[in-house]
């Protein structure tokens, strides 16, 4: 899709369709007022006609509209401004969404915008660009390739005019530039979270980070086969795949924007591709979500695809800990004691929680970057979705400086995070008679203790953990991956770069 930022003559354009706006009220924006003049006066007799309030998330669509060269006149309603004139960051993404669905019934092809005349509460027109461009893009995504014959195309854009000032053009084009990219990151890792186990493997996940790298000067990509791995003393990580006959990879990436010796941020994903719970066997009913246990490590990858896309000037490792959870005759049993890389025992005594035994691992391979934070992103445990829902992802962190850096991240991404605590506490849930530590701690607080769990093994680095098990994908008729948290990840680095 192309994305353009240009001073726009409303009357004379051309295009698909012409987007303006409405305040509550009924109260045109300066360019519907514009449009309503050379109309005269059609779009205040329509909005009259059809009662149209300028709610926030109404719309009302004029065809062959008078006096403009648009084929499609969009109105959006904004709410009620405040005392300033401004609406607010929620009514505006109200107004933008309706965009595709007022449109998906139409031919509309090319579509301009016109927006910038509108007051958002403590954004700018780079925010408002960047509002616009990830809407759509979003809003093209299908997930249709294993089916015999493709959905309906719907809303399908291929051209996108921002409207502003010619003083406002080059934010305005660096806004459509980041929408498009975290929507693009968005879409490759709901892609990825949406294939079947059958298909995204370990080794498909390494191959898509190759293809990533394929033709990039800044990204180069390593894949750690089981040999390599039970050289370095993974055994944590490879006691997950001892069930499976896909062999395990431990995917590395690295960014290199920045100057050679700036310390890079790390992102570590989970990566289990099928979660059957091993021999502690999860219950029949939905396990065909477990496709969805890897969709820490697409979210990595979503993001590494954004940063790409940006070009930004930084360096940033990502550390993906791939495998299958199977029960078979190799796999590994309650009870069982392995040793991490990092040389701590682990009493297995549930097989079901599995992830944080491979990425406890991926943490300690992840200090030989040296790096200034790491952030790990893992579908990890069901009671944070207990906790949380599907609004938040939960936050840990060994560092209230980060903690509260994600916190903002994802409020400007509208990608929330909450933070849970991470206190000595509920150490002591984790004790083994017969290891260092066992990998679970038992009903009470069972996000908490995983979490705790990994703390154990970033020591060494300020780190952060993202259990995104409640948002990182859907149930229900609307079934599929969410991209979550890619907004709020290349919300961080661009707060960072």
């Amino acid at each position: 899709m192309q994305y353009t930022a240009k001073t726009l003559d409303i009357i004379k354009q051309r295009s698909h369709c012409l987007v303006v706006a409405c305040y509550e009220g009924a109260t045109l924006s300066d360019a519907a007022s514009a449009v309503n003049m050379a109309g005269q006066q059609q779009l205040e007799t329509l909005v009259k006609r059809e009662e149209f309030k300028g709610k926030a998330g109404q719309s009302l669509l004029l065809l062959n509209p008078i006096g403009i060269a648009a084929d499609r006149l969009l109105l959006l309603g904004l709410g009620s401004p405040d005392k300033d004139g401004a609406v607010s960051v929620e009514n505006f993404r109200k107004a933008v969404a309706k965009i595709p669905d007022a449109l998906k019934s139409t031919p509309s092809r090319e579509i301009a915008v016109s927006l910038a005349d509108i007051k958002v509460k403590d954004q700018d027109i780079n925010w408002q660009a960047r509002q616009v461009a990830e809407a759509l893009e979003l809003s093209t995504y299908r997930f249709d390739k294993f089916k015999s014959q493709p959905s309906e195309n719907g809303f399908a854009p291929t051209k996108l005019i921002f409207g502003c000032d010619k003083k406002q053009v080059t934010a305005a084009t660096r806004g459509l530039e980041t929408g498009k990219a975290i929507a693009l990151g968005m879409n490759l890792a709901r892609d990825l979270g949406n294939l079947p186990g059958n298909v995204c493997t370990p080794t498909y996940l390494a191959n898509e980070a190759k293809r990533l790298a394929r033709n990039q000067t800044k990204l180069t990509v390593k894949v750690l086969e089981e040999k390599q791995m039970k050289e370095l003393g993974m055994h944590s990580l490879l006691s997950v795949a001892a069930g499976s006959d896909q062999p395990a990879k431990l995917i590395v990436l690295e960014y290199k924007g920045g100057s050679k010796n700036d310390a890079p941020i790390a992102l570590v994903g989970k990566g289990i591709t099928f979660d059957t719970g091993g021999i502690s066997l999860k219950p029949g009913a939905g396990m065909d979500e477990m496709k969805f246990d890897m969709c820490g490590a697409a979210s990595v990858l979503g993001t590494f695809h954004a940063l790409l896309e940006l070009d930004l000037p930084m360096n940033v490792v990502g550390v993906i800990a791939a495998s299958e959870n199977m029960p078979n005759g190799n796999a590994t049993k309650p009870g069982d004691i392995v040793t991490s890389m990092s040389g701590q025992t682990i009493e297995i005594l549930n097989t079901d929680a599995e992830g944080r035994l491979v990425l406890c691992d991926a943490l300690t391979y992840t200090e030989r970057f040296k790096p200034r934070t790491v952030i790990d992103i893992a579908t990890l445990t069901g009671a944070c979705v207990i906790a949380l829902g599907n609004h938040a992802s939960g936050l840990y962190s060994n560092r209230e400086e980060l903690a509260q850096a994600l916190l903002k991240a994802g409020q400007e991404a509208n990608d929330r995070a909450w933070q849970m605590p991470l206190w000595d506490e509920y150490q002591k849930q984790l004790d083994s008679n017969f290891a260092d530590m066992a990998n679970i701690g038992g009903r009470e607080a069972g996000s908490v203790t995983a979490a705790c769990f990994l703390s154990r093994f970033a020591k060494k680095f300020a780190w952060a953990h993202l259990d995104i098990a409640g948002t990182a994908w859907k149930s229900g008729g609307a079934k599929g991956a969410t991209g979550r948290p890619v907004p709020l990840l290349v919300q961080y680095l661009l707060n960072n770069q």
